[in-house]
């Protein structure tokens, strides 16, 4: 409350960015008072059902959050806000979205946990829409006139009621990544589940949190268990992530826990040991490897800017033998999710982990769905749509490419064969890129040659 008393008190004028996600039950009308200025206004967390008609006076207004109120319809003030590229309504009761009720300025639009059954046509005149989150609603089709959002890369539709996906939606040229589990479309997760050891909360040691993320919560730990071999007790390092149950971003976390499972074991993927029984609050879980400190991030989330692209630290650097390395081991990662009729849909930097020699790990099921991988048409279309995002990992390391020896033209011509390789998973049409298996044979022919050098 003391930033609205800044802002009753005049004391704010001039500022840029606003905090009032603090339980308001009526819009500070004071806050047009900044009008000439405010370009990111944080209001979620409050009880607003509508907003003023004064609203559309913000016409530097970039970003808005409204995440957590009671909105029931989409307001169409929003329409008269020229500048405004990110809008989140998450976790309201919305049914009603309205035509032409958002600027066609839009790149970012946040609808996920509502109860919108249908979107408006208009939605199509969002030329500029990069990333739509709209998980946990009760949509049973998208409209066509989506097929003209070309510049869309990032869909989130888990946790609906569509009966199918469109065609158009494996002819836009840019999508990577997608997420549609929970879907009566969707089939069903392979059965793994019964072969898979369940592990008693009773024979775990809960340690330190190691991360916490919209599904859940991973925390070190040791489980005492019996030697395979010895029969004798033992004691192991694991990592435990209990999931939390809500809605997320990217779905239901029950399907991320489907997902991982049925991944199965791979020296690319974060390792699944058990399923977690006897929680003391009957929460799902699973058991996973312990992944050693010395792996880390190889990126960070996108941020408000760059929307669906990660982010780095400012100048991480990669040599040829680690980036062919990371390429090698995510590709083969995914070419082994394919073939198990999986999508990962989060294939992005911020979900592998790495070592200094480029060994990696690619994790977080969140926003993973099941196809059907005998179907060759629907298959190469799922996986071809997820290679556009192997070519943006792809991309950015070979932007952050340390420049070894610019005399050794051998070094040189690999790092060409690779960013043709990048820029054939990332062309705009998608039957034109390469499979994951075609991949891999592509950045194994290269090794022969790099060990020449």
């Amino acid at each position: 409350m003391e930033t609205l008393d800044l802002l009753r008190s005049g004391q704010l004028e001039g500022t840029k960015k606003l905090n009032l996600a603090c339980g308001l039950t009526q819009f500070p009308a004071e806050i047009f008072a900044l009008a000439d200025s405010l370009e990111v206004l944080e209001l979620s967390n409050n009880h607003f059902k509508c907003l003023p008609e004064a609203f559309g006076q913000l016409k530097q207004l970039k970003i808005v959050f409204f995440n957590n109120n009671e909105f029931e319809e989409m307001p169409a003030v929003l329409s008269q806000c020229p500048a405004l590229s990110m809008v989140g309504f998450k976790s309201n009761k919305i049914t009603s979205f309205g035509a032409h009720v958002l600027p066609p300025t839009v790149r970012w639009l946040i609808l996920t946990d509502n109860r919108l059954e249908q979107l408006p046509a208009s939605i199509g005149r969002l030329s500029q829409l990069q990333k739509l989150m709209l998980a946990g609603n009760k949509l049973r089709s998208l409209p066509d006139a989506m097929a003209a959002c070309l510049n869309l890369e990032l869909i989130r539709l888990a946790a609906n009621c569509l009966t199918a996906l469109p065609d158009w939606l494996f002819t836009l040229p840019r999508l990577s990544w997608l997420a549609y589990a929970g879907n009566p479309c969707c089939i069903a997760a392979p059965s793994v589940e019964q072969s898979l050891p369940e592990i008693s909360w009773m024979d775990l040691e809960l340690g330190a949190v190691l991360g916490q993320g919209a599904s859940g919560i991973i925390s070190k730990g040791l489980w005492q268990a019996n030697d395979p071999q010895t029969k004798q007790p033992q004691t192991k390092d694991v990592a435990i992530k209990v999931f939390k149950g809500e809605i997320t971003s990217d779905g239901l976390p029950a399907d991320e826990m489907r997902a991982c499972i049925a991944a199965g074991a791979h020296n690319h993927l974060v390792s699944v040991l058990g399923k977690l029984t006897d929680h003391p609050e009957a929460k799902a879980g699973l058991v996973l490897s312990f992944i050693p400190p010395d792996y880390k991030n190889l990126g960070a989330p996108p941020d408000l800017d760059t929307c669906t692209r990660d982010t780095y630290p400012s100048k991480p650097t990669f040599s040829l033998a680690t980036i062919l390395r990371i390429a090698q081991g995510i590709a083969a990662a995914a070419a082994h999710l394919h073939a198990r009729g999986i999508m990962h849909g989060d294939l992005y930097a911020h979900n592998i982990l790495v070592d200094e020699t480029g060994a990696s790990l690619l994790g977080d099921f969140g926003a993973a769905s099941f196809y059907d991988a005998t179907d060759p048409v629907s298959s190469q279309a799922m996986a071809r749509l997820e290679v556009r995002a192997f070519g943006c990992l792809l991309e950015d390391l070979l932007d952050r490419y340390a420049v070894e020896d610019v005399t050794q033209t051998e070094r040189q011509a690999m790092i060409e064969r690779l960013r043709t390789l990048q820029q054939d998973c990332m062309t705009p049409v998608p039957s034109l890129r390469p499979l994951f298996h075609e991949i891999c044979d592509r950045l194994e022919a290269l090794n022969p040659a790099f060990g020449a050098f």
